[in-house]
This record gives structure tokens, C-alpha cells and sequence, in this order.
């Protein structure tokens, strides 16, 4: 299966989203992000997400026609860390919006509270205490001028940055991340706009990988939650930014050493093990033969 195309189901996803609502532009995105985020709280939840699933599916005027089995089907594909709530990275990838702003959701999680303040004290270059409007912009060049190594990125966001993209992509962020309206963000703004990445796996107690006593085997709806939660584009493949991801995690959920010597050697043994087609990247069916007890290896 090529990457780049996913699977029938999840084109069928994206093409009755962008049917049935639009978003081209970072100003398209804010203004979905407001309209669905009724109370302000930076989720859409509860009476918010059977709103934005009713009009995702097109049944807005009778939301009664939504079924159970749709309805969990958006919930798993769309609800990464299955809190109940749609977060802004979340509806991104739900969107598709332009691919240069699309991109800052890609590349903005962090992987330690250490990391996070590392960047708060390298943009907060006045040490006022806030990210003002210029060391944000400055933040958001950076990221998208910069992307990590293996994030998912198209010819589209290779386009050099206009410093009018610049400037609008800054307003956007500060009206999507300052709560308060006073024009810049406080540190617990940036939290939002910055998160810290969650060890996922750490949600399953025992081994994945021992075939011992103590080995933790995960059901077909736990392993699909696991791969759906590092298939953060949904292209059915674990790969690149995703794949380093996952690597890192397992490595800390078999506790294991976390030095990059230990990294690389423990991503070649995972993809010499499950990368049966050796394009560097791990598709669901190779993964689950990992990862899924024997018997039940080839129905995820």
C-alpha cells in the first residue's frame, strides 16, 4: 500500500469532511476552530462534538441520523490521545488546512517539560515573563523553516515563507492560543501551542514485547488505538517524526536505555523484525504481527 494514498475508509473520511466543511486557509481554520469551540475552552467536547461530527457527516439538521457505529468510527480515527475531545493538532489533521500552517501543528510537540522551557527561555528573548507578537513570529519561522527530521511535509510547505504568511499565521496562533485577548502568551498559552508528548504506551501495564510471564497482550481494539494514536496523519503507515516517536516510547515502556546509540539500534531490531516490505516504514498489518498475540496476528 502506497503511503501517500491511505486506505479506502480513511479517503472516504477526508473526502465527506472537506464536502461538508471547508478549510483552505489558516483564517478558515480559525474561524472552524471558534464556531465549533463554543464556550472558549480549547477543546470541542460534549454537546460541541456531537455538533462537529453531525455537520462532519453532513446531518446537521438531524443529528438523530448519526449512527452509534459512525459515530466511534470518527471518535477512534479522529481522537488521538481518547480524551473525548477534539484538541486544535486534532482538528488540523482532521482539516487539511494550507500545508505551511498545517505544518506547525506537526512540529510543535515536545518531548520533555525540560525541552519546553528551553524554548520559552530561548523566544522569551526580553525575559518579560510572555511571548509577545515579534518572539512568536520569530518562534513560528523557526518552526516551519526548520521542521525536525521526519516530519511529514509536502512541496507545498517546502515554498519559502513570505514574510506576509508570516505575519498571518502569527495572528492566527495569537487568536488561537491568548485566552486572555492581551496580545501575547503566557506561559501556560505556550503550553497549549507547545505540549509535551505523553508516553501512550504507558497506558498498557506489562511487557509488549516478552514472551514471558508478564507480557501484556493487547486486544485488536487496544492495537488499533496504539497504531491510530502514532498514525497521527492517518496515512496507515508509523513513519518518520511518528516512527521516532513510537521507537522512543517503547523503548521507555520496556525500560530500556534512552541514549541515542540505544535508539538507533533499537529501531533497527523493530524494523528488521516487522518491516517485512524494507520501505523503512511500518504499515498496521507489520506492526501487528509484533505486537498481537500469534493467533490473532493477521485480523487487525
Amino acid at each position: 500500500m502506497a503511503a501517500s494514498k491511505g486506505t479506502q475508509s480513511e479517503r472516504s473520511y477526508l473526502d465527506e469532511i472537506k464536502s461538508n466543511i471547508k478549510c483552505r486557509s489558516a483564517d478558515d481554520f480559525l474561524r472552524v476552530w471558534e464556531h465549533y469551540d463554543a464556550d472558549g475552552n480549547g477543546y470541542i467536547e460534549d454537546k460541541e462534538l456531537i455538533h462537529f461530527f453531525s455537520e462532519l457527516m453532513g446531518t446537521k439538521d438531524n443529528p438523530e441520523a448519526i449512527s452509534a457505529e459512525k459515530l466511534a468510527g470518527y471518535r477512534e480515527k479522529y481522537d488521538k490521545n481518547l480524551d473525548g475531545k477534539i484538541e486544535m493538532k486534532e482538528l488540523a489533521e482532521i482539516l487539511q488546512p494550507e500545508e505551511k500552517f498545517l505544518l506547525i501543528f506537526r512540529t510543535n510537540e515536545l518531548r520533555s517539560s525540560e525541552e519546553f522551557m528551553k524554548t520559552w527561555q530561548k523566544y522569551d528573548t526580553d525575559k518579560s515573563g510572555y511571548i509577545e507578537a515579534a518572539e512568536l513570529k520569530s518562534f513560528i519561522r523557526d518552526l516551519l523553516e526548520n521542521p525536525r527530521p521526519g516530519s511529514q511535509t509536502t512541496e507545498d510547505a517546502a515554498e519559502p515563507l513570505t514574510e506576509e504568511t508570516l505575519a498571518r499565521y502569527t495572528e492566527t496562533m495569537l487568536k488561537l492560543f491568548d485566552r486572555n485577548g492581551d496580545g501575547k502568551l503566557e506561559i501556560n498559552e505556550m503550553a497549549r501551542l507547545l505540549p509535551v508528548r505523553e508516553n501512550f504506551l504507558m497506558r498498557f501495564e506489562g511487557s509488549l514485547l516478552s514472551r514471558g510471564p508478564g507480557k501484556k497482550d493487547l486486544s485488536k481494539d487496544e492495537f488499533n488505538r496504539v497504531f491510530g494514536h502514532y498514525d497521527r496523519d492517518g496515512n496507515g503507515t508509523i513513519e518518520g517524526e511518528e516512527l521516532i516517536g513510537f521507537l522512543e516510547d517503547l523503548l521507555e515502556h520496556e525500560q530500556k536505555s534512552d541514549d541515542n546509540t540505544s535508539l538507533k539500534s533499537w529501531g533497527d531490531y523493530i524494523l528488521d523484525k516487522c518491516d517485512v516490505n524494507n520501505d523503512g516504514r511500518l504499515q498496521k498489518d507489520e506492526l501487528a504481527r509484533f505486537l498481537l498475540p500469534s493467533p490473532r496476528s493477521d485480523k487487525a
